[in-house]
């Protein structure tokens, strides 16, 4: 099959099949006389593996890690469990620094009511007054409220 159709048959756009492919996360396919690409449906489950990995927020090389695994039947599957605890430490930490991120979304938004011009906007006031939040200055890991010590 050509790569339009390996394309069709996984949901994935063409230029990203190519970029997997530059990547080094799909082989390089064989080649017709008319040197087209020709893939099978080897590369139809691979790359479906690839996105599907690609829809748990996995990055390339921890993809990269898991295809090693996957491409050696006979491997002990330690890095892809140990991968996983990782990834998975990684949406917790994630979801908590959200959850912050919301209650200081929610702090901010009650500092104005309804009926204020933007002169009078508690919500502005805050955002000139206020230093950023450390997940600004700091990065993701780090997350400050908004609201000032009482």
């Amino acid at each position: 099959m050509k790569i339009g159709d390996l394309a069709r048959l996984s949901d994935t756009p063409v230029d990203t099949v190519r970029y997997y492919e530059k990547a080094g996360l799909m082989p390089v396919p064989p080649r017709s006389d008319a040197n087209y690409r020709r893939y099978d449906d080897t590369h139809v489950a691979r790359l479906r593996f690839i996105r599907h990995c690609r829809a748990l927020d996995l990055s390339l090389d921890e993809i990269r890690t898991l295809l090693r695994v996957r491409d050696d039947p006979q491997s002990d599957c330690a890095d892809a469990n140990h991968l996983i605890d990782e990834h998975l430490a990684h949406v917790r930490r994630r979801i908590e620094e959200l959850r912050q991120l919301e209650a200081q979304l929610q702090d901010l938004r009650a500092a104005c009511g309804p009926g204020h011009r933007g002169g009078e906007c508690g919500i502005l006031a805050r955002l000139e007054d206020e230093p950023a939040p450390a997940v600004l200055r700091e990065g993701p890991a780090c997350v400050a409220t908004l609201h000032k010590p009482r």
